[in-house]
């Protein structure tokens, strides 16, 4: 797969006010020929120390026929999202226009090269960690990291119980309202129980929803009420990250990129 890190090593070639000369910075040019475009592959002349260069070598990679304008606006710093869109044009190279006018391609579309984190979470009410994980990478923020995000979020509505955690994920029963009177099936984690337990002191029959208790795959990063397992860990064999439930944008940022400095991709 060929697919420029950056936007300045790529030159739109479709008029010439500097002659055969390009941008010292340029390593692809985007031609634009009859039948659309073509993408060459350049070398900038190193023996000549101006801004713009002539060209030493250039070869085409892909023809006119071969390349796919895709055509809305993306955000260009969204690279797994861009190789995805590729790998889904049916052509082997696939042009990108941004939002602010600058363009990429990807040429032989192949997520092989990224590696992948799993994300924990449960819902209702919103995921707020799998939420902020595809906001964030939408607006390009984990781009060069060459990172995916599998998601694991459990719908804790879908479960057979007869109290659920609280009234902000919109159920009827709950335990921040209603006592319990014993005997009852309870949707909770450790809090939960522990509520349960101190309020009540009557037998219920538990279900446990964190996030954390469903991690079986590494790396990780899993939502937890509990302050005291914040941080990275090892949980059910797995390495990863526990973020607090109400962790911020940038806690949870933190978290990706940490797990990514241990990979070598930062």
């Amino acid at each position: 797969m060929i697919f420029p890190p950056q936007c300045k090593e790529i030159g739109f070639a479709s008029e010439k006010p500097c002659g055969d000369k390009v941008y010292f910075l340029s390593r692809y040019l985007v031609h634009q020929v009859k039948d659309g475009y073509e993408i060459l592959e350049i070398t900038p002349d190193a023996a000549e120390k101006g801004m713009m260069r002539g060209i030493e070598a250039s070869r085409v990679i892909a023809k006119a026929a071969e390349v796919y304008r895709y055509p809305d606006p993306v955000q260009i710093h969204d690279r797994a999202h861009l190789v995805r869109l590729a790998a889904d044009s049916g052509h082997r190279c696939t042009l990108f226009f941004g939002l602010d006018e600058h363009m990429t391609f990807v040429l032989d579309p192949d997520l092989s090269g990224f590696f992948r984190i799993h994300i924990y979470d449960a819902s209702p009410p919103r995921p707020s960690l799998s939420a902020a994980i595809r906001e964030l990478e939408a607006c390009g923020l984990f781009g060069e990291l060459n990172v995916t995000f599998c998601h694991h979020v459990q719908d804790i509505s879908t479960l057979s119980a007869d109290f659920f955690p609280c009234r902000a994920a919109g159920f009827v029963r709950t335990l921040d309202a209603d006592p319990l009177t014993g005997g009852e099936r309870v949707a909770a984690c450790m809090t939960g129980s522990q509520l349960v337990r101190e309020c009540y002191g009557t037998p219920a029959e538990f279900t446990n929803i964190c996030p954390l208790s469903a991690v079986d795959e590494e790396p990780f990063i899993a939502r937890c009420c509990r302050a005291e397992r914040e941080g990275p860990g090892t949980w059910n064999g797995k390495n990863g990250i526990v973020i607090h439930w109400g962790a911020s944008p940038a806690n949870i940022a933190k978290a990706v990129f940490m797990i990514a400095a241990e990979r070598g991709r930062v």
